[in-house]
């Protein structure tokens, strides 16, 4: 674990302007949205039926980067959480997510600069697998259970504004208490807790401003092991929001999870809400 604790040191999510040992001036530029959906409906009496519905969700996202002219640091972290409770039923994760992201990148006054990352996934609450027709749930994690970190260096490239993308070799380490997500299928009669793993890593974002009020963005995370270079673990996270008003805003989420060592099958979420958005920083 003493990666972890290397990651949370390297990520200033609470830092002030600072002033660099030379003449020039360093400052921290931060920003900081905070947003929540809520969604109600009751029925009383309802001729044509239907169920009562509660769903709610809440995120953060924030950056925080320091732009110098020799280095740019770069950290980021994405919050979120929501419930849903449906008729009778107790009420069901729709949301969770905490997502931590630092870069340290030197310029070399290219496009092309090297890159030093740290990475760090996990979750706030007890998830569950739902068996409606048994009238069970399993539950398969937990708070911080499990938890992906990954280190890496190596090149970024930038042509434009609105596109970056880096390659480099990394570490990713998988840790869990007992959901198997860190298991080893080949040994059958014991149950691995973490897993570590060396690789290659290529991260692209893009960011694109369609209107005045409507931007799209886009990460696209893979990572591919040595000693199995042709399954390769791939995220990718979509988001198309646009502001009605100040407050009002619409957002459409699609992610994708392909990664074999928890499901044979590619992972798909999709999301369309109308919530309130305010900047804090």
């Amino acid at each position: 674990m003493k990666s972890f604790f290397a990651l949370v040191m390297c990520l200033p999510l609470m830092m002030s302007a600072q002033t660099d040992s030379t003449a020039e001036q360093s400052v921290w530029k931060h920003t900081l949205i905070a947003g929540v959906t809520l969604t109600q409906v009751a029925f009383t009496d309802w001729a044509q039926g239907g169920e009562n519905a509660l769903a709610y969700t809440l995120g953060v996202d924030g950056k925080s980067v320091r732009d110098m002219t020799a280095t740019n640091w770069s950290n980021s972290y994405k919050l979120a959480y929501g419930q849903t409770k449906l008729g009778s039923k107790g009420l069901r994760k729709t949301d969770d997510k905490i997502e931590l992201e630092s870069v340290l990148t030197y310029k070399l006054g290219t496009a092309v600069n090297p890159y030093a990352s740290a990475t760090f996934k996990s979750q706030f609450d007890d998830g569950f697998k739902y068996d409606d027709a048994a009238n069970k749930k399993s539950k398969i994690s937990s708070a911080l259970d499990p938890m992906y970190l990954t280190q890496a260096v190596g090149v970024g490239y930038q042509p434009i504004a609105q596109l970056k993308t880096r390659l480099g070799g990394a570490v990713r380490e998988v840790y869990d208490s007992k959901y198997r997500y860190a298991d080893d299928a080949k040994t059958a009669l014991q149950i691995e807790t973490s897993k570590i793993e060396g690789g290659l890593e290529s991260v692209t974002d893009v960011e694109i401003k369609i209107e005045e009020n409507t931007l799209f963005t886009a990460k696209l995370e893979m990572f591919a092991p040595f000693n199995k270079i042709d399954v390769v673990v791939i995220r990718s996270d979509n988001t198309l929001s646009s502001k009605l008003n100040k407050y009002i805003s619409v957002v459409f989420n699609v992610q994708l999870i392909n990664d074999r060592s928890v499901t044979a099958k590619t992972q798909i979420k999709e999301g369309l809400a109308l919530g309130i958005s305010y900047a804090f920083l």
